[in-house]
Order: C-alpha cells, then sequence, then structure tokens
C-alpha cells in the first residue's frame, strides 16, 4: 500500500520542506520507514499473529515507485486568467510528480525549501498492477479539486469499463493513467458537479461544501462495491479505500475496508503536530529546541493534518481515524462520521 499526507488550515502555512523532508519520520522518509502506533485489532476470535500479518500487509511495504505533491497557491488568480472559461479565483493546485525517491530528487528539494501552502496533499506509491510512471503517480487534480488514494479496488480490472460508463465525459478525458485510484478520482468528480448547471471542465473550477463531497465519496464507495457485486457476487473480495479530496477550503477523508474483522490501512489525524512542522515556532518535530524561533507557541493557528503515518513520534498529538469513518474539515472545525455501510458489503479474503 502506498502513504499519503494532508495538510490544511485557513490562515497558517506550512512550508513544504517542513512538513514533507525535515521530520524526522516525515513522507519522505516513509519510503523504507513505518510507524504505525495504535494499529491494533479489538477481535478477540483473530490470532494475534494473524493481525499482526494484516497490518504488515497493508502497511509495511517499500513505498519506492513514485512521489506527487499537489500545493493550492493563488499565482493563477493573482494574475486574473480564464480556466475553462471562468474566472479564477482563491487558491488552484500545482503539481509536481517523479518516479524518483523523494531525497533523491533535487527538483522536489527545492520546490519544498521554497513553496509554503494553505493545503497540500503528497503521496508515495507502491505500486500494484500497473507501471511505474509519472501519470500513475497521485494526487489527481480536476480544476481546483484534488484526490488521491491509498489501497486497492480489489479485481479492479472486473469492474473497469462498467465503473467508466458512469464518469462524465470530460473527467473520463482527464484520466491520463492505468490506475484503479484516478478511475476512482474522475468518478468522484463526476458525482461532486452532477447537479450543476455548467458540465464538464467549468464545474471543476467550483466548489460544493462539505456535505457534497462527503456525498460524492460516499457513493464512489457504494459504486465500486456494486459493480463488484454484480460481476462476482459472493466471491467478491475485500477493497482498502483510504480517500482524501480537497478543494483547497475543505478536506474530506475516509478510512475504509469492507471486511468484517480486518482493518484498512492505517490513517492518522492531527490538530496540534503542525506547530511542531514549522520552523517558526520553538519546538521542532524531534522535540528539540527551535533557537531560530520567531513565534510563540501558542500564536500557531488552527490546521489538519491527516496522514497514513505520523510525522512525528509524539505519538499523543495523533489518533488513529476509526474503520470505516469520513473526516472532514472545514470552517467549522474538524468532524467525523461513520460511512453508510451495509451489512451485504462484508466480503471475504480467499482461504
Amino acid at each position: 500500500m502506498c502513504r499519503w499526507f494532508a495538510y490544511i488550515s485557513h490562515s497558517e502555512p506550512c512550508l513544504l520542506e517542513d512538513v514533507l523532508i525535515n521530520p524526522k519520520h516525515s513522507l519522505s522518509k516513509q519510503v523504507h520507514e513505518h510507524y504505525l502506533p495504535k494499529l491494533i485489532h479489538h477481535h478477540s476470535d483473530i490470532d494475534v499473529h494473524d493481525q499482526q500479518k494484516q497490518i504488515d500487509a497493508r502497511n509495511a511495504l517499500f513505498n519506492i515507485d513514485g512521489l506527487g505533491v499537489a500545493w493550492y497557491t493563488s499565482a493563477k488568480s493573482d494574475f486574473n486568467t480564464l480556466t475553462s472559461g471562468v474566472l479564477s479565483e482563491g487558491l488552484r493546485p500545482a503539481m509536481y510528480k517523479t518516479t524518483q525517491p523523494p531525497l533523491n530528487d533535487f527538483n522536489f528539494r527545492s520546490i519544498s525549501a521554497n513553496t509554503s501552502t494553505l493545503c497540500c496533499f503528497a503521496h508515495i506509491r507502491a505500486a500494484s498492477a500497473t507501471a511505474i510512471a509519472s501519470v500513475n503517480n497521485h494526487p489527481f487534480i480536476f480544476g481546483r479539486h484534488t484526490f488521491m488514494h491509498n489501497g486497492v479496488v480489489s479485481n479492479f480490472v472486473q469492474i473497469q469499463r462498467q465503473l467508466s460508463q458512469d464518469i462524465h465525459d470530460d473527467a473520463f478525458e482527464n484520466i491520463h493513467g492505468s490506475t484503479d485510484s484516478e478511475h476512482l478520482a474522475a468518478l468522484y468528480i463526476t458525482y461532486l458537479t452532477k447537479d450543476t448547471k455548467d458540465k464538464g471542465r467549468p464545474a471543476w473550477e467550483q466548489t460544493y461544501g462539505t456535505h457534497a463531497m462527503v456525498d460524492a465519496m460516499q457513493r464512489v464507495i457504494q459504486t465500486v462495491i456494486q459493480l463488484q457485486n454484480e460481476a462476482s457476487g459472493t466471491k467478491r473480495l475485500p477493497n482498502s479505500l483510504n480517500l482524501a479530496a480537497t478543494d483547497g477550503q475543505t478536506l474530506v477523508t475516509c478510512r475504509f475496508r469492507n471486511h468484517k474483522t480486518e482493518e484498512p490501512p492505517s490513517l492518522y489525524v492531527s490538530t496540534t503536530a503542525g506547530v511542531n512542522l514549522n520552523r517558526k515556532y520553538p519546538e521542532g518535530a524531534d522535540g528539540s529546541e527551535n533557537p531560530a524561533a520567531v513565534k510563540a507557541k501558542e500564536e500557531h493557528e488552527e490546521h489538519v493534518i491527516v496522514a497514513s503515518e505520523p510525522s512525528t513520534y509524539k505519538a499523543s498529538d495523533w489518533e488513529l481515524i476509526k474503520k470505516n469513518h469520513i473526516l472532514t474539515y472545514d470552517t467549522s472545525g474538524v468532524k467525523t462520521v461513520q460511512v453508510k455501510y451495509e451489512d451485504w458489503w462484508d466480503a471475504e479474503d480467499p482461504q
């Protein structure tokens, strides 16, 4: 499975280098290293060794197949350019992708050292059945909307044609790679914009609010399982769908696996770690004192980080998101709701 990191704030920008490179367990270092606090099962009927195998299978892989970063910037709107015929206002995502390991990519290091943002998505990839190529790296961008995924749509090729028929033409044309994840992104933007007057690319430049984003994400999950049921019936396999979507102002994330007892890949949230991932403040990511700090800890503004693994080794700053829950962040703060789950969704791994 892959690893991803999301940062968002309405008033406290982060420096990409401070959140993605410098911490001792930054995303860049999760290519080979893993830190999974609080990731345990609570089912007494599962053997402890089997639990550890399940955890390792969905988390302890080498994520060596590519990096992608999207960060939101006002550069385009500052010059009042038109995007898909719509006046560009507010933040829009810029993107960098590479198949190089993050710490060996000097372009990534240079961008990170000189870029600050109120919202960023970053992803390192462990390829499964598709090619190692930049176009297959997450995140995926549709106008002002950015999407990424950790996990797998089981036997995706069995439902790919049927799923693609639900995707709007413009969204389908925006698929440049071959992954299940990019198809999920295109399906998400199709569902998010389904009730708009403008269809296709002009609709991607609008915002739709938390409720619509949650509904679109839940509908993506539902569609995947329904199509798998039509194709394979009771022989269908469970999916791991740790999803994230943002428009630069609102964040919607999900930790999901449709299996009765097995856990999805890890996914954590923190509303405090950001102060240790910002060189303006007195305490560094490893707990050491920062003599160059220019602000007090109490001055740090509200923010949220959602990540496959904590970026710091201070476990008290991080909470594991519950299985089959959606976490959102907007101007009203952080909220968590359960995925609308139906019992028949449960699937089993092959014996």
